[in-house]
């Protein structure tokens, strides 16, 4: 099948440059996506936009690149409940990579272990009402009690707007809570105004749930943007990160968010993304809990 592009679409960022930050020995992308290729494995008729394609060749050639060791492939929105491109990309990975999956309530238990066996260790429940329809909260409540017993774990992925009023579902999963990009604060408010303490109450009265402290470039208002050997970016997201990693430090996780699904403003150079990290995770031992010993705690526990 032939798919065109959403109108205004960014490409991903071809040739990133190499990241002045060493990356430490295992480290994993926890938060990365495939798009297709279209041909071989097609788009969701329901999705919201269309995107470029971003073959698994393409992301595991940026991640030695970048110098991971690992990848966590999540299923993007474009394929629905289609995990396909996803599995695939797992099964090729060579133990590389481990999956997120969206899965319906008509998922059959054979297809939980099919997954599980290809690597999936986690369901992704979206939130963000541009991106995906609404979905009853008593499907996805039934869908995290169906995989608590294979040891996975769920994603949300939510507005920091809509916190309060998902407080009392996201509190109600049997399992380990993955929140991707901090719940997505607005960096404009203050660190220690209502809303961002909220999220910071959430993780401390929750110790099941963890966060992604990834995607500045989705969540800064006034930059400077990861383009053209800037080392110092995306300033204004750095004291929301850099609270979560060093009030919860088993507790956090870091990906790329490569191929950087439907970005507006600007695409990231890769290279500079990696070199935000020691400016929200300043020390080794900070370092190595994010990138290492928690992504491997989560997504590789056999071998921990």
């Amino acid at each position: 099948m032939q798919f065109e592009k959403t109108p205004g679409w960014l490409d991903w960022y071809a040739g990133p440059s190499k990241p002045r930050f060493t990356l430490p020995a295992g480290a994993v992308d926890a938060h990365c996506h495939v798009f297709g290729p279209g041909a071989e494995f097609p788009y969701a008729p329901e999705r919201k936009y269309t995107p470029c394609d971003a073959s698994k060749a393409q992301l595991f050639a940026l991640r030695d690149h970048l110098g991971f060791a690992r990848n966590v492939v999540v299923q993007a929105t474009c394929h629905g409940a289609d995990n396909r491109a996803m599995v695939d990309a797992c099964k090729a990975s060579n133990g590389k990579a481990r999956g997120v999956a969206t899965v319906r309530r008509s998922i059959t238990d054979q297809e939980l272990q099919d997954l599980h066996a290809a690597g999936v260790r986690g369901v992704r429940f979206n939130f963000v009402k541009r991106l995906v329809d609404f979905t009853p909260k008593d499907e996805l409540l039934e869908i995290a009690n169906r995989i608590a017993p294979l040891g996975w774990h769920v994603v949300i992925y939510f507005e920091a707007v809509d916190l309060p009023e998902l407080w009392d579902f996201f509190t109600a999963l049997p399992t380990t809570v993955v929140v991707d990009h901090m719940g997505r604060p607005d960096v404009s408010k203050p660190i220690d105004g209502p809303e961002f303490e909220l999220f910071v109450k959430f993780m401390r009265e929750n110790p099941n749930v963890w966060s992604k402290v990834s995607c500045p470039e989705r969540l800064s208002v006034t930059g400077p943007k990861a383009l053209d050997g800037e080392q110092h970016a995306y300033r204004d997201v750095v004291p929301f990160a850099r609270r979560i990693v060093e009030q919860f430090p088993d507790r956090v996780l870091w990906g790329t968010d490569w191929p950087h699904p439907n970005l507006k403003d600007h695409m990231p150079d890769d290279g500079l993304l990696v070199d935000f990290i020691p400016h929200i995770a300043p020390t080794a031992e900070l370092q190595r809990k994010l990138l290492v010993d928690n992504p491997m705690r989560l997504y590789w526990p056999e071998e921990c």
